[in-house]
């Protein structure tokens, strides 16, 4: 059976995902809501994102995301956070870069790139759940060229007016088919989506 590449992302109202983790996550263009997430807590979105890690078998990730994930993640494989650091410790790390002479010295980590599409039919094959976490620059590419089978989304109840989003000006048109859509706690919603092949559809409503 051929693998699926599942895109997760938190995101606000008005589509930024940038940095929701902390202050320091990225701070390009200025950004000044760094850890936006911390303020709205929901056990709902943490159940959705255990359960997602009891498949996952390998990480797909751009290059600024890599960096943070390869800060931290091999300091956390104990405590509260133990069993995320030893999962993304001990699965394959596959990271989009164009950069032949990137340093990537976290363990089971390798460079792709040089044939996206190719490179990702052959993840496709190697593994069943590959999750692509944050990186919001590589996943517009990855939405643009569909090179993804679920979009999932965790909406918080949040509009910063700025920041990098998930769909900016001048995103590739494209239509999706919604799986799933599910309310949480603190205001939050979860929603998965999967690519929809053709061009967007237009028309006059009521005709």
């Amino acid at each position: 059976m051929t693998g699926r590449i599942i895109i997760d992302l938190f995101t606000t109202l008005d589509g930024v995902a940038q940095a929701p983790g902390g202050p320091e996550e990225d701070t390009r263009d200025g950004f000044p809501y760094g850890g936006w997430q911390a303020g709205y807590p929901s056990e709902a979105v943490m159940r959705s994102v255990t359960a997602g890690m009891e498949t996952l078998d390998a990480l797909l990730l751009g290059r600024r995301t890599y960096d943070i994930f390869a800060g931290y993640w091999p300091q956390h494989t104990t405590g509260p956070e133990g069993f995320i650091g030893q999962l993304f410790d001990r699965v394959p790390k596959y990271v989009a870069s164009r950069d032949a002479d990137i340093q990537l010295d976290w363990q089971g980590s390798t460079r792709i790139g040089d044939d996206l599409a190719a490179e990702i039919a052959q993840l496709r094959e190697k593994h069943q759940d590959v999750h692509v976490i944050g990186s919001v620059d590589f996943v517009q590419t990855l939405l643009a060229e569909r090179l993804y089978d679920e979009l999932q989304l965790w909406v918080y109840p949040v509009v910063l007016g700025q920041g990098r989003k998930v769909f900016p000006d001048g995103a590739a048109p494209a239509s999706m088919k919604l799986l799933h859509a599910e309310s949480g706690d603190g205001g939050t919603l979860l929603l998965r989506y999967a690519p929809v092949s053709g061009e967007v559809r237009t028309g006059t409503m009521g005709e």
